[in-house]
């Protein structure tokens, strides 16, 4: 297992900037985006139709000795408005293509969230069963919508040799363990999870039992951390729609490794994805408000780089 960098909090750094700067840090493993609402600076699909720019890119990741754990275009394919969801639709097809060029295993992306009807123009996240209208929505969105993009999506990227692990995001029809089997049951095991315990934790779901509960489902994982105000959360709950630089009021917010829970936790869940068969990268993102990116990255490499040693071959021990 080895520590890596969600690149979007540098972006506005070129490319070879970002890979120095993380060296320094002793990582040498980043997860690029390619579009949607994460954005595109460190990796272009227009790459796709440009050898010469593809055989560039693999230069600079060559000349510094970094690997790509995965390549991320988080968006909401499923959007009700047509030509949104049909954007977000062609950007991942065109990432699992250029997954597939640069020998990359993963792609990363959100389930995405239909709105309430054929006619509708927002995304409708269902939180409640009743009243029944709920419970009929959410079933057209699931059996209409979810199931025969997701099947056609899933065996599309098999058929390219790349994975996709579905972030699990409140807002989005995947956002819990449950959800998240829920369509990998429908869409076949090339579907699996980006495991990010930020999400978890606000809404009362411990990522050391969730590990146990999505096994081998899990494709990826994100180390990001969030922080609880239970002062705030008797007033708010936990579905806080105020901004996060709100940091006063809200309930909770994200924060860097270590800021919203110690070593212990970190240890145990990096020990609890080895026992389940984990063994790829812990990838940093930083959304922490009260850290500036180059602050929030440099305390949260120091803090895992600490716990997460990429085990060597035995006779390295010994000579």
């Amino acid at each position: 297992m080895r520590v890596g960098v969600f690149t979007p909090l540098l972006s506005k750094l070129p490319l070879e900037a970002v890979l120095k700067k993380l060296a320094e840090l002793n990582i040498h493993t980043v997860e690029l985006a390619t579009g949607n609402y994460v954005g595109d600076a460190h990796c272009k699909l227009s790459m796709l139709d440009n050898s010469s720019a593809l055989s560039d890119f693999k230069k600079i990741l060559s000349d510094h000795g970094v690997s790509i754990s995965a390549l991320s275009c988080h968006g909401n394919a499923l959007h009700p408005d047509k030509s949104l969801g049909q954007a977000h639709r062609e950007t991942s097809r065109k990432t699992i293509l250029l997954g597939e060029k640069l020998g990359v295993p993963v792609m990363v992306d959100f389930s995405g969230c239909p709105g309430d009807s054929p006619n509708a123009i927002a995304p409708n996240w269902i939180t409640c069963p009743w009243p029944p209208d709920f419970r009929t929505v959410l079933d057209w969105q699931w059996n209409e919508v979810v199931a025969p993009y997701w099947i056609e999506h899933a065996r599309f990227a098999a058929d390219h040799g790349v994975k996709i692990a579905v972030e699990m995001h409140p807002g989005f029809v995947v956002y819990s363990p449950e959800t998240m089997l829920r369509l990998r049951e429908i869409a076949g095991k090339n579907i699996g999870c980006n495991f990010d315990p930020s999400h978890l934790f606000w809404q009362s779901i411990d990522p050391i039992a969730a590990v146990r509960v999505l096994g081998d489902s899990i494709f990826h994982v994100h180390a990001k951390d969030t922080q609880l105000y239970p002062t705030n959360m008797v007033r708010s709950g936990v579905l806080d729609t105020k901004p996060y630089t709100d940091e006063r009021n809200r309930a909770w917010i994200f924060r860097t490794c270590g800021y919203g829970h110690g070593i212990e936790f970190w240890s145990e869940l990096i020990s609890i994805l080895r026992m389940f068969g984990y063994d790829y990268v812990v990838s940093i993102e930083h959304e922490d408000s009260l850290l500036s990116p180059g602050e929030g990255l440099t305390k949260a490499a120091n803090f895992l780089n600490n716990i997460v040693v990429r085990e060597q071959p035995a006779a390295a021990w010994w000579s």
